[in-house]
């Protein structure tokens, strides 16, 4: 009576429209109301209805027949790969049937499904129905279970289910130790080896003890896989290819590539996953010619290469610029029907990228069924290394309109690239959009570009404002760059300030003692030029000669300063020669006073015009037909006096010659270099010319900006 006296009064005082629930009134009703309402002023009005309660269905139960049509096509759901529809099939079978137990076979669909989609809420709901309905899994089933909990993350409950099984067989212990091997917990997998090894000793199954080395492996505990290897040794399980290539891999990642080969070389059968895990060993490692030589001895034997052949040799191609060796391989791989993946493809596009071939990496990109933010970054950093920074800058506007969010290393490429052309409106922007996102706070290396990318336009005073608003402590990249650029515009106070920071960080480096005596001999001041000579010399450090090589006919050509080892000497330096006068007379003038990389001290003082570089070009010359490019590489930073000699031999010659310095790329071409000369002074406005030019103008910041807030 309460809550309907309630109700009432709330009536008597509405004032608005009747409640949706009340019925509504008849002609009848109303006059019937209004002659009672004048007789009776007290009279009450009817009596208000409840909301309608929704009526509760009971359960719908699954017959026989149907539970078993959502049982094979919740089978037939899981074996095509349908998961999804699967696990909403058996939301079905949950609410139709909980205390019936389903066959084996639709309890194992369950658990792949499950354990396909790495789903700890379906495990869990698969395993309740199983108890509920009082389903009695065998040891096959078990194992199963085991590895769903495994794959969903559930290493607690796998922990329990492990501990709790009544009978254990190899495929147990197997499963167990495979999936804490995977979740990152090596440690456990190999206290439950050493367990399994107590019971059983040498009688292991092989397939326990290849999961228990790639334990070994991700521990990178050498000691205990020596002590491994010696216990398989003993049983005479080594001969098995699947147990060597899993200590291949283990020795090598604990840095131990001799043992791999040992091991290697001990196989009486080796397949192809044997010889690319002695090649991927080889590669992590730096050991290019050895993997070169195994390479060679792998295609003269009868094993195929396949796609992760192709992609491991593709870095040790890349590193010893075998450009014809890379082409050569990825042809035998296309001839074999064998089309490669993401990563093979992307590793392609890395190579012609380091070595000039920029035409080749784009139509290798444009021809990928699939690309991921890497094969982006790769291409758009090959554009920025060659000097190609609209290219660049257009490859990151596609990035942003096709909805992927870049990262760290695509603003590194993008900011290389506005650097290495001379950008600077276009470098500011960008790092000022890296500033502005909480989630990609730009960091050393960015400031180090956007550092050197205004110290090569003469804005020393911006670019040491940016080390000095760094929120952290500026590194010696950060230095080197200031350093850099004082000494090509002749800053004597910053060049100090940069070479005094960069020689307490870094003091066994000779490229900053290189830096700082080359500024002081262009300045003229021969005491501190001494003082740095001196300074080395008390450290113990010296400038050692640089070479630099060519490859003609597959055959790689180094040279030293002045070299007189080739065989072909006498007319490489008849050719060097003639060409220094020939470009003399076009109005080359040779560059003085600065310490040249591949010239010891000493030698300074002798002829300068026979550089490493000029003999590779020279040999080039003599050695090549007149229509191919010249492509010479070096560790060492190109000098002055050399970039403007190759300017003036393509000029001569109608020659292009691709340098691979120590810092970046140069094309030179009919005179003029990519790079725009910042080897020798500033571009200046040269290269805000050239911005809009190319097209980027300040209208296109808008959409870019709004672009790139959405990928983000």
């Amino acid at each position: 009576m309460e809550l309907q006296f309630t109700t009432l009064c709330n009536l008597r005082h509405h004032t608005g429209p009747p409640p949706a629930y009340l019925p509504k009134a008849t002609a009848a009703t109303v006059s019937a109301s209004a002659g009672a309402s004048s007789s009776s002023p007290e009279a009450l009005k009817p009596r208000p209805r409840l909301p309608p309660q929704p009526v509760l269905h009971r359960r719908r139960e699954l017959g026989p027949i149907a539970l078993s049509s959502l049982c094979a096509a919740m089978e037939r759901l899981v074996a095509e790969g349908r998961h999804l529809e699967a696990r909403d099939a058996f939301r079905a079978v949950r609410v139709g049937a909980p205390f019936t137990p389903l066959p084996a076979s639709t309890y194992v669909a369950l658990v792949t499904a499950a354990a396909a989609m790495r789903e700890a809420g379906v495990a869990a709901a698969v395993l309740w129905h199983m108890e509920s309905s009082g389903f009695e899994p065998d040891l096959y089933m078990w194992n199963r279970v085991l590895g769903m909990q495994l794959a969903c993350g559930m290493v607690g409950e796998a922990h329990q289910v492990f501990d709790g099984m009544p009978t254990r067989n190899h495929v147990t212990w197997c499963v167990m130790m495979a999936g804490l091997v995977d979740a990152r917990r090596p440690l456990g997998a190999l206290a439950l080896f050493t367990e399994l090894w107590e019971e059983v000793g040498g009688d292991a199954a092989l397939r326990v003890v290849v999961v228990t080395v790639r334990a070994v492996t991700a521990l990178g505990a050498l000691r205990v896989g020596q002590q491994l290897h010696c216990c398989i040794a003993k049983t005479g399980m080594c001969e098995n290819q699947y147990l060597s290539c899993a200590l291949i891999d283990m020795y090598s990642k604990c840095g131990q590539v001799d043992e791999a080969r040992r091991v290697f070389d001990r196989m009486s059968q080796k397949s192809v996953v044997a010889w690319n895990s002695m090649l991927a060993a080889y590669s992590l490692h730096g050991c290019s010619e050895e993997a070169l030589d195994l390479y060679y001895n792998m295609c003269e034997s009868s094993v195929d290469i396949d796609q992760f052949t192709f992609s491991t040799m593709l870095r040790v191609f890349s590193r010893l610029g075998l450009l014809e060796h890379a082409k050569q391989a990825h042809a035998g791989l296309i001839q074999r029907g064998l089309p490669l993946d993401i990563v093979g493809n992307t590793a392609l596009v890395d190579l012609y990228c380091k070595w000039g071939q920029m035409e080749d990496a784009r139509n290798v990109f444009d021809r990928m069924p699939s690309r991921n933010l890497i094969s982006w970054n790769a291409l758009t950093a090959g554009y920025g290394y060659h000097g190609m920074g609209h290219k660049a800058l257009e490859m990151f506007e596609k990035l942003i309109a096709e909805g992927i969010a870049p990262n760290h290393v695509t603003f590194l490429a993008v900011l290389n690239a506005c650097r290495f052309s001379g950008f600077v409106e276009e470098g500011k922007r960008i790092f000022q959009m890296m500033t502005l996102n909480q989630r990609m706070k730009p960091r050393a290396m960015h400031y180090a570009c956007i550092i050197d990318l205004f110290g090569q336009q003469g804005l020393l005073d911006e670019a040491y404002s940016m080390i000095r608003k760094a929120p952290f402590i500026p590194t010696a990249n950060m230095w080197g760059a200031l350093l850099t650029a004082s000494r090509i515009h002749k800053n004597m106070h910053l060049a100090r300030l940069a070479a005094e920071q960069l020689l307490a960080m870094e003091p066994q480096k000779i490229n900053n003692y290189v830096v700082l005596l080359n500024l002081y001999i262009n300045s003229g001041r021969q005491t501190e030029a001494s003082t740095v000579v001196e300074t080395l010399k008390r450290n113990g450090l010296c400038i050692h000669a640089a070479s630099s090589w060519i490859t003609v006919r597959k055959k790689d050509n180094r040279f030293f300063f002045k070299d007189s080892l080739h065989t072909q000497s006498s007319e490489i330096y008849r050719r060097l020669d003639s060409l220094l006068k020939e470009i003399k007379q076009l109005g080359y003038v040779a560059e003085e006073n600065e310490l040249l990389p591949d010239i010891l001290p000493d030698e300074q003082k002798t002829l300068t015009i026979y550089h490493s570089e000029r003999l590779a070009i020279a040999f080039g010359l003599i050695s090549t037909s007149p229509s191919t490019t010249l492509r010479i590489t070096q560790c060492h930073r190109l000098c002055r006096d050399c970039h403007k000699v190759m300017k003036f031999v393509t000029q001569l010659t109608k020659r292009e010659i691709v340098v691979r310095d120590g810092s970046r790329f140069h094309h030179f071409k009919l005179g003029t270099c990519s790079c725009g000369d910042y080897c020798s002074h500033s571009r200046g406005s040269e290269a805000n010319s050239g911005l809009e030019k190319h097209g980027f103008m300040r209208q296109k910041a808008v959409w870019f900006d709004i672009a790139w807030r959405k990928a983000c």
